[in-house]
């Protein structure tokens, strides 16, 4: 979020509609924060390639039972 949290999130909830409920709040905020994390990752350079999550896939998907 930008550098004033408060001020994003007043600004989030301003551009929603009236009738938004504290759900739909909820949900954006936590939406908001998730790309901001991302990209915040991104920066850092914490990233997985995509040949690297095709590579480990197969492994994942047996270990979840799949």
């Amino acid at each position: 979020m930008d550098s004033n949290p408060k001020t994003t999130v007043l600004r989030i909830i301003e551009s929603m509609s009236d009738d938004a409920s504290l759900e739909d709040i909820m949900y954006e905020l936590f939406f908001r924060q998730r790309i901001d994390l991302g990209l915040e990752e991104l920066r850092q350079g914490l990233t997985v390639s995509q040949d690297d999550v095709k590579r480990s896939l197969p492994q994942w998907l047996q270990s979840v039972g799949h």
